[in-house]
């Protein structure tokens, strides 16, 4: 089911079917360094984590992670969406790109896509993001949606330090 549409992308739910491509998202070195091995090695690991995270989300919760097409091909070139941790009072948004779909702008217009769609469908008025300190592109990409700094925060277990911003979307 699509979600959103923008001048370059159809933006839909994940499937099962897109293991393959999470598998791949997974094992990138950004994803390693700015978000944590998921050590998903395998596409049956990778169908276990949609099922049990992002495709649970939508049943359980109504919103997740969407998957992001390009309209020419419809190749999948990464996810933006949000998750609700027990760690975080509100929905954290994030998104995360193949390396060969990084710095085209696609981050930006995804983003706004997505938050124009829990505003409307969702009927949420706030949000939160982390971030890795030294991720200085997606600081720069939440502080160009509207999300402000709030403070650092050790919202996981490896008590590693994350920066958490928030936007409201009233």
């Amino acid at each position: 089911m699509n979600i959103a549409e923008t001048e370059r992308l159809v933006i839909s739910k994940f499937s099962m079917e897109d293991a393959g491509f999470y598998l791949k998202l997974l094992n990138t070195p950004h994803w390693i360094k700015y978000i944590g091995d998921r050590n998903v090695r395998s596409i049956k690991e990778a169908q276990d984590y949609l099922a049990n995270g992002i495709l649970k989300s939508y049943n359980e919760l109504g919103f997740g992670f969407y998957k992001l097409q390009l309209k020419t091909n419809n190749t999948i070139i990464g996810t933006c969406g949000i998750i609700k941790r027990d760690t975080l009072e509100v929905p954290d948004f994030g998104f995360a790109f193949l390396p060969n779909f990084e710095g085209q702008g696609f981050g930006y217009e995804a983003s706004v896509a997505i938050l124009n769609f829990i505003k409307v469908s969702l009927s949420l008025n706030k949000l939160f993001a982390i971030t890795l300190p030294n991720n200085t592109r997606s600081i720069s990409l939440l502080e160009k949606l509207g999300f402000k700094y709030q403070k650092r925060v050790k919202p996981f277990e490896d008590e590693e330090e994350l920066l958490l911003f928030i936007k409201h979307l009233d």
